[in-house]
């Protein structure tokens, strides 16, 4: 039982009569605090009452078990009877708490509250995934257990714990999707993963935007970086067989044979460049003291009002720096097809697409989490952590909230843009 579930055990809605009377919360309060009794920590109040309501719980169940209260005569000859307790210490979250356990005297009794050979309550399960997915390692989740709760927990203890994420994790990666996704982002987190040598590894994020204007993260997929289009062909079929049938506008960062297979599984699909990307892999081809100058030249080019602007702007561009950066000029050359889809739409959707920022927020919060590890032994613990990242990603659902206000005005400009591909899936 977590602290939480102790104070739903004292106290219950306002509308239905309170188990314990607040007076009486109030009277343990003040006994413990003129006693010196602390609150919190090891014998403290909570610790103890923490005791007896398990205690309690677990007497009522071998009531039920056996069929009659304890010193009832109406056990005498019942055929099975109470035969002591055993002492077990489980971990709460309000740290260990060492309680007695009823036994008869067939052994059939099975608690359900503590089980048999049950060491910690679902709460300290949670809490250990909680912060393992804020970023924390096995080492640092163990010394705040060991600071906070005075629990010796060891770090396969905590692995064990955090695998039990992977079944769900599965489960989520199967699950059933939309029928149709505005747009559909597709972006990279690079995790250091020890296979033999340590080597950077791509973990694919593919996250979409409902027809509501909600986020939905639609799946994981780690590469090894040379991935092509037999490679996007298998994710996408994927996708599409749990039952996305139709996506707008794919933006990814030019990844290698991703508009090839987008054109075989989604044929009506507008695949476009991510502009951010592509202004940052243009400097890494300048030096540093060009950057202004370049973005300065650059920014005409994807704030045209029409392609053929754009591609004037740009020819000017190259005459600026071709000769001294031709490198910048064959990267934009090579991704022009996929630049430029953006400058034929309206303004609302240029602003919201033409950049992955919608995705490199929820990236910084995953990174902030592999950060923490170092490198991952296998690829399923890097999937693993970055799962539990995005678990843990607005727990209040304010950010929801803000991404529907944001893509309002965008959807419907969306609909107009796309033919009412968007009306047909909301009917």
């Amino acid at each position: 039982m977590t602290s939480e579930n102790v104070t739903e055990a004292v106290t219950v809605e306002s509308s239905e009569p309170k188990a314990v009377d607040d007076r009486l919360i109030d009277e343990l309060v003040s006994r413990a605090q003129a006693e010196g009794l602390q609150l919190t920590g090891e014998g403290g109040l909570l610790q103890q009452l923490t005791k007896r309501l398990l205690e309690s719980a677990l007497e009522g169940e071998i009531t039920d078990h056996l069929g009659y209260d304890k010193h009832d005569p109406a056990g005498k000859n019942s055929g099975n009877s109470r035969n002591g307790t055993r002492a077990k210490t489980v971990l709460t979250d309000v740290g260990p708490v060492e309680i007695s356990v009823p036994r008869d005297r067939d052994g059939s009794f099975e608690p359900k509250i503590v089980k048999k050979r049950q060491k910690r309550l679902t709460g300290v399960d949670e809490m250990v995934i909680s912060l393992s997915a804020k970023g924390l390692t096995t080492g640092e989740v163990q010394a705040h257990l060991a600071e906070v709760y005075g629990a010796e927990v060891s770090r396969q203890t905590i692995s064990t714990i955090t695998d039990k994420v992977i079944d769900g994790m599965a489960e989520w990666q199967n699950r059933p999707l939309d029928a149709v996704y505005p747009v559909l982002f597709i972006d990279a987190i690079h995790v250091k993963i020890r296979d033999g040598a340590v080597a950077n590894r791509p973990i694919y994020v593919a996250l979409a935007v409902t027809t509501e204007g909600r986020r939905d993260i639609l799946g994981l997929w780690a590469g090894d970086g040379g991935e092509g289009a037999k490679h996007w062909m298998h994710i996408l079929t994927e996708i599409k067989n749990r039952g996305v049938n139709d996506v707008l506008m794919l933006v990814c960062d030019g990844l290698k044979g991703l508009p090839d297979a987008v054109e075989t599984v989604w044929p009506r699909t507008t695949v476009q460049t991510c502009v951010v990307h592509l202004l940052r892999n243009s400097f890494r081809y300048a030096a540093r003291q060009d950057w202004d100058k370049i973005a300065k030249l650059l920014k005409p080019v994807y704030t045209a009002a029409t392609e053929e602007a754009a591609l004037d702007r740009f020819a000017e561009f190259a005459d600026a720096w071709g000769k001294k950066y031709p490198a910048i000029v064959r990267l934009w050359e090579n991704a022009w097809e996929e630049f430029t889809p953006f400058l034929r739409f309206d303004t609302e959707i240029r602003r919201i697409v033409c950049t992955t920022n919608a995705i490199e927020s929820v990236n910084a919060r995953i990174r902030r989490a592999v950060k923490a590890r170092g490198h991952f032994p296998n690829e399923t613990a890097a999937l693993k952590c970055v799962y539990m990242a995005i678990m843990s990603l607005d727990p209040t659902g304010k950010g929801q909230a803000r991404w529907t206000m944001r893509w309002k005005t965008a959807l419907n400009a969306f609909d107009i843009t796309f033919d009412g591909r968007l009306s047909a899936a909301r009917q």
